[in-house]
This record gives structure tokens, C-alpha cells and sequence, in this order.
């Protein structure tokens, strides 16, 4: 049940999940809740196999996943920074959006439904010395050292965690508070799409409807567990990775797929209740 193929399966589920709970401590250090997670994660998903598709080259699909992903993300920086709209609203919104934009264009695009894959759409491929990682696994692991740095060490982190903390102060020391809210979501949209090409063209490659199942979700809550700080961050997917590829080796024992597939759900609401626990044991009486 527990080997080196286990963790190397946990690796694989992990990447898209780190990617998509970066963007949203970004998002959170910047004082903006992101729970557009899953539907920037799915736009992502769908543009990375249209690139590959269109183009014939995997790595072109990165792009134009990155390239979607943020566009997408315009939603919540402009209607919750220019428009003023409530982030939760408008980050339920683009979720339900990106469900139904991504089961129409599958459609139009490539005239199928349900799922689309093709002998011509190229994968990411392996790469490094751990069997079936792509070159995404490990830039998101980089990712998460950059950011700490970036977030504690740098003068543009210093300010960005102003703006997340005290706005009008950040603002009456000549920070543009819009300026940086608009550059982490968009930015988040952008770790989003690296997440969703890893999701669609590096642990399989193909495109289904509704292929990401609730990990933007699941991101969020690392987001909450790991206290929007890269390292938190990392070692609550970390956990959610593991329970997903535990989730598919009790499969092998003739558990029902159905039942697997709640693992990662299943652990993501322990964690919540426990995290819950604790913080209330936290407080004052």
C-alpha cells in the first residue's frame, strides 16, 4: 500500500492543487479571498489542451492555459477592486461560469462532449530524475521558496502584506493598494493555468467537463490551513496529494471508485473541523 510509486502519485495530484493555493495566499496576503480557485483552474485545463491541440506542442498548450487563466481572472479583479463587488459573489460566479463556458466550448471547438482527447495532443512528458514528473511538478516547487522569500523578504512583499493589512495606511504612504490587488489576481490566474496544463496535459492528456472536481476547492482550503503562507501552504496539499493518491490505491483492493474518490474530500473536512477545533481551543474563554 505505502511505496516510493505511492508518493511519486502523490506528487502528481499535488502539483495542481500547490499551484492553485499559491494563487490564492497571494490573492489573501493582498486582502482579497479567492474562491475563483476551481474555475480558473478548469479555463486553465480546457486552453491547455486547445493550444496543444491547435499547435501541436505541449508547451505552446502551457501557454495559451497561462494566457486563458489569467484573462479569466479579470472577472474577480474587475468586479471586485473597480466595481467593488463582494469577492465570494463574484468568486461563486465564475466558478458556475467556467463550468458551463468550458462544456460549451468543448463542443464548439471540438465538436464533442463529455471528453476530448486526440493521438495529435502532446503531453508534457517526463522530466528529472522522479518517473512520470513533468517539468510543472517541479517549477511548483520552486515556486514555493520564491514566494516565501518574495512575500517576507522583499520590499514588494512588505507592501503587498501592507495592502492586505492595513490598505489605508498602505495607501497614505504613496502604495497603489489598486495596483497591487489588480497584479496579484491576475497573477494568481496565471499560477491557476500553469495548474491547469500540469491537471491536463502532464497527468493526462485530455480534456473532460468539470475535470478539475472541487481541487480549486480543496486549494482554498489549503489556503486556510496553511495560513496563506507558501510553506503552510505546501505541507496542507501535501496532504490533500497523499490522500488522493491513497484514495486510488484502495482502488486496487476492490474499494468502490465512488468511495475513493471522497478521500480528498474526506480529509479536507477533518482538517477544517480540526483547524476549527483548535482555533476556538485558541481563544479566550
Amino acid at each position: 500500500m505505502i511505496d516510493a510509486s505511492l508518493f511519486s502519485s502523490a506528487l502528481t495530484a499535488l502539483t495542481p492543487i500547490l499551484f492553485a493555493a499559491l494563487a490564492g495566499a497571494l490573492c489573501q496576503r493582498a486582502g482579497v479571498f479567492n474562491i475563483s480557485l476551481e474555475g480558473s483552474l478548469l479555463v486553465g485545463c480546457f486552453g491547455a489542451v486547445a493550444g496543444s491541440w491547435y499547435t501541436g506542442s505541449a508547451w505552446i498548450g502551457v501557454v495559451v492555459a497561462v494566457l486563458a487563466a489569467t484573462a479569466y481572472s479579470l472577472i474577480l479583479a474587475i468586479g471586485s477592486i473597480t466595481f467593488d463587488g463582494d469577492p465570494i459573489v463574484l468568486g461563486v460566479a465564475s466558478n458556475l461560469l467556467a463550468v458551463g463556458l468550458t462544456s460549451f466550448l468543448i463542443r464548439t471547438v471540438f465538436g464533442t462532449e463529455g471528453s476530448f482527447s486526440d493521438p495529435s495532443l502532446r503531453g508534457l512528458g517526463q522530466f528529472g530524475p522522479i518517473p512520470g514528473q513533468s517539468l510543472l511538478v517541479y517549477l511548483s516547487w520552486l515556486a514555493v521558496p520564491a514566494l516565501a522569500v518574495l512575500l517576507y523578504r522583499h520590499p514588494w512583499g512588505l507592501r503587498l502584506r501592507g495592502v492586505g493589512e492595513r490598505p489605508e495606511a498602505a495607501s497614505s504612504l504613496g502604495v497603489d493598494v489598486t495596483k497591487y490587488r489588480y497584479g496579484v489576481i491576475l497573477a494568481g490566474g496565471a499560477l491557476c493555468g500553469l495548474g491547469g496544463a500540469q491537471l491536463a496535459l502532464g497527468s493526462v492528456t485530455l480534456f473532460a467537463e468539470n475535470m478539475t472536481a472541487g481541487r480549486g476547492w480543496i486549494a482554498v482550503v489549503a489556503v486556510m490551513l496553511g495560513r496563506a503562507h507558501p510553506l503552510g501552504v505546501l505541507l496542507a496539499a501535501l496532504l490533500f496529494g497523499l490522500a488522493e493518491a491513497f484514495g486510488f490505491r484502495l482502488q486496487g483492493i476492490g474499494l468502490p471508485q465512488q468511495a475513493t474518490d471522497a478521500a480528498p474530500y474526506v480529509v479536507t473536512l477533518v482538517a477544517l473541523f480540526l483547524s476549527n477545533l483548535k482555533r476556538k481551543k485558541g481563544q479566550p474563554a
